[in-house]
Order: structure tokens, then C-alpha cells, then sequence
């Protein structure tokens, strides 16, 4: 088994900014991303201004702030925070910017618990496997994608914009999911079919060629029970060359139907080859990620640490103990 790498060598390979760059490059994402206000880098931008021979008004403001005692940007975080609290919503867009300079645009939960789900609002590791992705785009170019617990649909957006997979099949369980996931889809230029998630895989009903200016791959949104899904019903996804999963190893009970599925799906591909499955775990707990090492030794499926991403695209918390595995099933 390979070591994680460790992320102090990820940071080392980054492409050095300008300070006054990297920080309103940080902002950009931030503020895109829907990030409270205090997560925003503000003592950074402080910092650079003080440090900075332009007498900037905003300069000007905060060394006014500092005479006077007041905590610095307090009366900017109150103006804005009564802007963004006069209409109470339990949705929000967030977008997140590719290297390309295309944006990614999600339509949220604003609550990490709704209707019964978390698969509502994008997580870190979601993030991070886009990151990934992103660089080892060959892992995907002209393949097949399944990928579990889709949720928002960050990850298979970034993949099928940015990676050119012959054809992309999001998956989830919670209705509520896989309507807003379809949603999203649409929202971000994708072409998917009418009915595209239910009890069967929609076919296209119309093809590619009719479709004026479509670019991408075949796409599909299919409804995925983990502990009650058929290998009838893994056939009709077409044997993937690729599978992916982000954030699904948190619950030991989750783990069992997790592997499960990737059981099934191993003997599922019509040309005999097992898939390449890549698993992107946020570590919180320790005892659950060593169980699921644990499980997938018991049935004999191997795995190995993937290096990390080297290059930090979107927002979210770089302190996370996020790690790729790759599964041979």
C-alpha cells in the first residue's frame, strides 16, 4: 500500500503568485463559491495592503479602524451580512471556475441536512476529485464514467466539460437529488435526455447529430439503490470503463452496500476487463476509513493511494484529510 502524500509537497509543486494574485484569485473563488464572509482571506488582504506603498482609500479605512479600536472589515461584514439576510432562502447558486476560465454553475442547498439528505449541497472531497481529475484527464478521455453518489454533480460536470468521456451515467438514491442533479445538469450547458433516471437507463432519442452545436458526451442520470440494484440492472449502464465515487465512506453501513455495488459491477463489463475505480475519501473519522480498508481486504479487492492533485482549483478546506484510493476489483 502506498503512503499519502503529503500535501506540503503538493503545496511545494504549486506555481508561485504574486501575493496581491494569489489573494484576489482566492477571493474570486471564494465569493463564487458562496463562502461565509469570514472564510474569505481578509487578514491576508489587510496584511498586503499595509504593506503596499499605494495609499489606497480602503487603506485609508482599515489603519482608521485600528485607531479607533474596531476590529477591521466589522462594519463591512454587518453591511453585508444585512444584504445577503433580508430574504431567507433554502436555496443558493454557487459557481466554481475552471482552469479554462468556465464556470461551473450548482444550484445548492443552503442547509448541509434537507429533505432528508446531504446529498444537496457539494462537498470537499467532490472538490478534490475534480482537482484530480482535472490533471489526469487520460483516465477519462473517450472512456465510459459511472459515477456513485453524484449528488450536486460538481465532479461529472468538471469531467464531461473538461475530460471528454465517451459517455458519463451520474447516479444517486433520494429523489429530491436526482431532480435538482438533473437541474444542474441542464443549468450548465449539458445535453440530457428526457426521463433520464427512474427505474430503467433512458436511451437517446435524439441523436447528437440533430442537436445544433452539442459538444459532450452521452449523458445519463440514473436512479442507483446500492442494496437493492440487480446485476440486470448494472448490465443496462453498459459495463463503464471508469467508476468514481466522492465522500461515500463515512457510515460502516454505507461501506457494505459500497462495496456491494462494486462487486456487481466488476463482473458487469462485456468485454471481460474489470473497471478502474477511484474512491475519494474525506478522512473524519479514522476507525471508519480502516474499516473500509479492512472490508475491502475480506473480499479481496486491493487498493493504493493515488497522489494527490498538485494544483488547488476551488474553494474549501485545505486543512481536510481528503484521500483518493484506487480499488482493483
Amino acid at each position: 500500500m502506498e503512503e499519502q502524500q503529503p500535501r506540503q509537497e503538493r503545496a511545494a509543486r504549486e506555481p508561485r503568485e504574486a501575493p496581491e494574485e494569489s489573494v484576489a484569485l482566492r477571493f474570486q473563488r471564494g465569493f463564487l463559491a458562496g463562502k461565509r464572509l469570514r472564510d474569505l482571506p481578509w487578514e491576508d488582504l489587510e496584511q498586503i495592503l499595509k504593506n503596499s506603498e499605494d495609499s489606497s482609500p480602503l487603506l485609508t479605512v482599515l489603519q482608521k479602524h485600528e485607531s479607533m479600536g474596531a476590529e477591521p472589515l466589522e462594519q463591512l461584514y454587518e453591511a453585508i451580512g444585512d444584504v445577503l439576510n433580508t430574504e431567507e432562502t433554502t436555496q443558493c447558486y454557487k459557481s466554481y471556475l475552471l482552469p479554462s476560465g468556465d464556470a461551473i454553475t450548482l444550484c445548492e442547498s443552503v442547509a448541509i441536512i434537507s429533505r432528508g439528505t446531504t446529498g444537496l449541497v457539494t462537498w470537499d472531497a467532490g472538490l478534490f476529485l475534480a482537482e484530480w481529475a482535472l490533471e489526469n484527464s487520460a483516465v477519462f478521455c473517450n472512456r465510459s464514467v459511472l459515477e456513485l453518489g453524484s449528488g450536486t454533480g460538481l465532479t461529472g460536470i468538471a469531467i464531461s466539460k473538461a475530460c471528454h468521456p465517451r459517455t458519463y451515467t451520474f447516479s444517486d438514491h433520494h429523489e429530491c437529488v436526482l431532480q435538482q442533479l438533473s437541474e444542474n445538469i441542464r443549468l450548465n450547458g449539458l445535453f440530457l435526455p428526457p426521463k433520464s433516471h427512474g427505474h430503467g437507463v433512458a436511451k437517446e432519442e435524439i441523436s447528437e447529430a440533430e442537436l445544433p452545436g452539442f459538444q459532450g458526451p452521452e449523458i445519463t442520470v440514473a436512479e442507483l439503490d446500492w442494496n437493492l440494484v440487480t446485476k440486470e440492472r448494472l448490465a443496462e449502464l453498459q459495463g463503464p470503463d471508469v467508476i468514481i465515487a466522492a465522500d461515500v465512506v463515512y457510515d460502516p453501513e454505507l461501506t457494505q452496500s459500497l462495496i456491494g455495488i462494486l462487486q456487481k459491477l466488476s463482473s458487469c463489463n462485456g468485454d471481460g476487463e474489470a473497471p478502474e475505480v477511484y474512491i475519494t475519501c474525506t478522512i473524519r473519522n479514522p476507525d471508519t476509513y480502516c474499516r473500509f480498508q479492512t472490508e475491502l481486504g475480506k473480499v479481496g479487492i486491493r487498493w493504493q493511494v493515488v497522489p494527490s492533485p498538485q494544483k488547488n482549483l476551488f474553494s474549501y478546506d485545505q486543512h481536510a484529510n481528503i484521500t483518493i484510493l484506487r480499488l482493483h476489483v
